[in-house]
């Protein structure tokens, strides 16, 4: 049995095949690890793919009740998926990577401190959450961004960086100047580092 799981978690209007292939990467990088890719659980209203909350009539100000809202059916994929995996309840084993709304379902789970996780990565992702911060004393995490990013500025993950940091969160930061709204490979690198690090601790 894999002694952990990385579960991934894409982007709005995507799916799990999506980020999948970061898991055949780092496979042999993260040995007696497993890796899962599950579908949002909403379709995605506008075209094929999937979401974790809906963006049709969303606002910076109702973005944290969206994400709210979407806790329990996000909740739900993740325990399913421990299950499958013979690893139910066990989340000091579970790091969580998200891509644009899905680091903001990450962020949300980390910022909430609903589960004990072994580390959440979140590339070009954001913290859409308005109420005081109550994480878990020892998850850490790793934010990666590019500064070319059109879609979820960059500042955003600056801002989610200062205060997960005053709440107490350990938070490794990488701005990288040319990436737009996508996973760079030397992001995708730096995240299996930091995966491993997380395993080791």
């Amino acid at each position: 049995m894999a002694k952990a799981l990385v579960i991934f978690l894409h982007g709005v209007g995507s799916n799990g095949d999506d980020l999948a292939v970061l898991g055949e990467h780092w496979a042999r990088l993260l040995p007696d690890v497993a890796f899962a890719s599950p579908n949002a659980p909403y379709p995605f209203e506008h075209a094929m793919g999937y979401q974790w909350f809906s963006l049709t009539g969303i606002t910076p100000e109702n973005r944290p009740a969206r994400v709210r809202e979407a806790r329990a059916a996000f909740d739900n994929t993740l325990q399913q998926l421990m299950a499958q995996h013979g690893m139910a309840d066990a989340w000091d084993k579970v790091i969580l990577v998200g891509f644009s709304q899905g680091s903001i379902m990450a962020l949300d789970a980390l910022a909430s401190g609903r589960y004990p996780l072994a580390g959440v990565v979140a590339f070009s992702g954001r913290l859409a959450f308005d109420g005081a911060l109550t994480p878990q004393p020892y998850t850490p995490a790793l934010l990666i961004h590019g500064k070319a990013d059109e879609v979820i500025p960059f500042s955003e993950s600056v801002s989610a960086e200062q205060r997960l940091q005053q709440a107490g969160v350990t938070v490794e930061a990488r701005y990288e100047a040319a990436t737009g709204h996508t996973i760079s490979s030397q992001g995708a690198m730096d995240a299996a580092g930091f995966i491993a690090q997380c395993l080791q601790d």
